[in-house]
């Protein structure tokens, strides 16, 4: 039968191994019994597939291969457009198969390739059986008949099914490679063209490197591509420049002919504008791979002076510098053999001192290229336009030049930096040079220019002043600043109105009114100096300096009551913070003038009326002062004491240590006590204990011991027994010194009760473990954290809930009985430190 299985052999008794039926038996010693009920069944109803896998399921199970095959060599002749049947016909055949080689078994290897065309006559639209074929066909030496029977099956099988038949043909197109590949993928690419990567790479390892480039160029110019490896369009240029310049020898680029690359990758530069470095070393790199050098050379001339970033710069000058040293070095070489041999060549060294004139101009010209490029990305950027003129500092003809160029370039509304900068050094390079007629004729034409603010206008005209007076002009220098102040008698212009000229708003800048006033100082008749500030104060621009100025001046011209009222008048205008510092020079000019008391006294209560606590201390004492060195000691007294109310919290310690020390020095000892009282009544806790410690000493220097036990009583409560130490070792030796067991006995008492005071506050508790925790931080970051020990902070705080749950008046024990159940189960509450001046009295409880 067509197709015919190697027969199946079986040993007989003798061990002679023999065919299981003689060659001229039919066929039916196949049939056996058991198998006439499915022999039937097909007799019955033969045009069924039904009967016929029933019959295959059970040859399948208890058949020989032979048998198997048989069955369905019968079926398929008898079905032959099921493909249930042909499938699994050409598996079993298949599977016969494997493992076996196709040279050596050619002859069963080709049954089944006849069985699979027999197969393919009416099943050609089952796309199962093509790749069942065509990887069979796979295991064979038959490269042809696999290529014809590729092309087969696409024509049979629909468009939408052709991707099962190319997941095959691929793989088998790249182990082919050579042309056939190549115009295997021409026909892939046509229903695929999103695969270009991977033709593109079978392109350059096949060394059809212009339909590479091709293929390249379809890609970038198709906006709808999207790379398989997720590269962008960039990256995609980087690759088709770094393969140009690889095989720049073996692309097809003849003028007219061939691919432009020079084209292509200018085209390139002008779409990433940001990635222009890359492209033009590229393109340089083409050329010289090409050995077109001058060409090269032009290309990176082109790049470093048409980059737009320093970092492109960089890349393309770096290339630049490496492609010329390479050069020299090679001449270099090429002259040093010359030499060994003997044999010189003129023009060869002549083109090496060339090159080598050529690279060192390349290395100095670095500082101005960088320039250029910044000056590129923001022609209003005047900064680099006067690194511009410090670079050509020894060309006089570069200089001017480059002052036109930035003064042509630069947008005065849009320029980073001081503009005005520009004109006034244009200005000074004439000056130095003794042209003084075109200085002020640049001057002239800078005060013209509508510059973005009116403070550079302002520095233009001051600038042009001080010009004339290096001059030893002063004419001419005043009248430049009459011109910039001249305004109607009464202006209504607002400085900080941008929608004028800066020519217009130019009379309102005190900057320009207080350098005219300087001038004016220097050699004008008082009048029109005073006409001068008065005119400030008019057109209201006044500032604190200029009041200080405008009194000074007077005064140095003796007049001292005009002084004082210039003074006035800035307080009028100024309120405080600055009215607090022209109230200090005032008073004190006013001092030193030693005018009448009544009216000293007078000027100072003007100034500590209204003033803020935060300014009241010094004005306070001064005043003082003042009462104490020319008025009345008593007056001076009251004024210290109405101060020690008028002043910032902050300040009140310092007054009343400051007036208590007047009284001892004025008063006596004595007189302090009510002071004292006042201050350890009104200051802030802390302020108070120091007081408190102070009134102590006090009294008892005076004797009054029991006054000052009091006194240590009183500030006992204020002081933490395990955060005051200082206090209460104060007290104590003073109970050693001056006291007996009771008194002693009463200060131990009064410092538990403190103690167990503190311990049931809530908010002093809050700050102490607030601050045993900050404590703890900052000396033991690195201790707890790493060891794993709960932080102080959080202790602090589980011991303050126990403490707040706990009845009032209550004082928890910090630790029960050593070894009894009743000790402190919680290991995270403090225990209470012993106190180490405890006396062991007996019966000290019950009295």
């Amino acid at each position: 039968m067509p197709g015919e299985l190697v027969p199946t052999m079986a040993a007989s008794g003798n061990g002679v191994v023999k065919s299981k039926a003689p060659e001229h038996s039919p066929d039916l010693y196949l049939i056996s019994e058991e198998d006439t009920i499915y022999e039937q069944d097909i007799l019955r109803d033969a045009a069924s597939v039904k009967p016929w896998l029933a019959y295959v399921e059970v040859k399948m199970r208890h058949g020989t291969l032979l048998e198997q095959a048989y069955v369905l060599e019968r079926a398929v002749t008898v079905l032959p457009r099921s493909y249930k049947l042909w499938k699994m016909y050409l598996d079993l055949r298949v599977k016969h198969l494997a493992g076996m080689n196709p040279a050596i078994h050619f002859p069963q290897f080709a049954k089944v390739n006849c069985l699979f065309e027999r197969s393919l006559i009416l099943l050609n639209k089952m796309p199962r059986i093509w790749e069942s074929y065509l990887s069979f066909l796979m295991l064979q030496p038959l490269f042809t008949q696999l290529r014809l029977t590729f092309d087969r099956a696409l024509r049979a099988l629909p468009i939408t099914q052709h991707d099962r038949i190319w997941a095959l043909y691929r793989p088998f197109a790249k182990s082919a490679s050579g042309m056939t590949a190549v115009k295997v993928y021409r026909r892939y690419m046509q229903v695929h063209p999103e695969e270009a990567e991977d033709f593109i790479e079978l392109l350059i390892t096949t060394k059809h490197y212009t339909e590479a480039a091709k293929q390249y160029l379809r890609v970038l110019n198709d906006p709808r591509f999207k790379s398989r490896g997720g590269k962008s369009q960039f990256q995609l240029w980087t690759d088709m420049v770094e393969f140009l310049v690889t095989y720049a020898r073996e692309i097809d680029a003849d003028d007219g002919v061939g691919l432009d690359v020079e084209g292509i990758v200018r085209s390139g530069i002008d779409r990433f504008a940001d990635q222009r470095g890359k492209l033009w070393t590229g393109l340089a790199n083409y050329w010289i791979t090409k050995g077109d050098f001058d060409r090269a050379r032009d290309v990176f001339e082109e790049g470093i002076t048409t980059a737009m970033t320093v970092r492109d710069f960089t890349l393309v000058y770096e290339s630049y510098v490496e492609f010329e040293e390479s050069i020299v070095g090679n001449l270099m070489s090429a002259a040093t053999a010359r030499m060994d041999a003997g044999a010189p060549d003129e023009d060869a060294d002549e083109d090496l001192d060339i090159r080598m004139m050529r690279f060192e101009r390349l290395m100095d010209r670095r500082a101005f290229l960088v320039n250029n490029v910044l000056l590129r990305q923001n022609p209003n950027n005047v900064i680099e336009w006067q690194k511009r003129v410090a670079l050509w500092e020894e060309s006089s003809e570069e200089v001017v030049k480059t002052y036109t160029d930035a003064i042509a370039a630069i947008d005065p509304k849009k320029a980073v930096g001081k503009f005005e900068e520009i004109w006034v050094n244009y200005a000074k390079f004439y000056e130095k040079a003794g042209d003084w007629r075109n200085a002020e004729l640049i001057m002239s034409k800078a005060c013209k220019v509508p510059f973005k603010s009116v403070g550079e206008l302002a520095e233009v005209y001051i600038a042009r002043a001080e010009m004339h007076l290096r001059r030893k002009d002063m004419g001419r220098a005043l009248r430049s600043m009459e011109e910039a102040i001249i305004s109607p008698k009464r202006s209504k212009v607002d400085y900080f109105d941008d929608s004028l000229t800066p020519q217009q708003r130019l009379h309102k800048s005190w900057k320009v009114w207080s350098f005219y006033a300087d001038l004016m100082e220097s050699g004008a008749p008082l009048q029109e100096v005073m006409q001068v500030y008065e005119r400030i104060f008019e057109l209201r621009i006044a500032t604190p300096q200029t009041v200080v100025n405008y009194a000074r001046f007077l005064e140095e011209n003796e007049y001292y009551e005009e002084s004082f009222k210039i003074y006035e008048r800035g307080l009028d205008l100024f309120s405080y913070p600055v009215a607090f510092e022209i109230w200090n020079i005032y008073l004190t000019k006013a001092m030193d003038r030693e005018l009448h008391m009544d009216r000293l006294r007078d000027l100072f209560e003007q100034a500590t009326e209204g003033c803020p606590p935060k300014f009241a201390k010094t004005l306070y004492l001064m005043y003082g002062d003042l009462e104490e060195k020319r008025g009345l000691t008593r007056s001076a007294m009251r004024i210290y004491e109405r101060a020690l109310f008028e002043v910032a919290e902050e300040d009140r310690k310092y007054m009343f240590e400051y007036y208590i020390n007047h009284l001892v020095a004025n008063l006596g000892l004595s007189a302090c006590r009510p002071v004292y009282e006042m201050a350890i009544t009104t200051l802030r806790d802390k302020e108070a204990t120091d007081m408190c410690l102070k009134f102590a000493d006090l009294e008892t220097r005076l004797g009054e011991v029991d006054r000052a036990r009091n006194i240590y009583g009183y500030g006992s409560q204020f002081c933490d027994p395990r955060t005051s130490q200082e206090f209460w070792a104060k007290w104590e030796a003073f109970e050693v010194r001056h006291g007996n067991e009771d008194t002693f006995k009463e200060m131990l008492r009064v410092k538990r009760s403190v103690r167990a005071q503190y311990n049931t506050d809530l908010g002093l508790l809050v700050s102490r473990a607030l601050g045993a925790g900050d404590d703890a931080t900052k000396d033991g970051q690195d201790g707890g954290a790493d060891d794993g020990t709960a932080s102080p902070t959080a202790d602090a705080m589980a011991a303050l809930e126990r403490q707040a749950r706990a009845p009032v008046g209550f004082v928890a024990a910090s630790t029960g009985l050593e070894g009894s159940k009743l000790a402190v189960r919680d290991k995270d509450v403090t225990p209470t430190q012993a106190n180490p001046d405890a006396l062991e009295l007996d019966g000290m409880d019950d009295e």
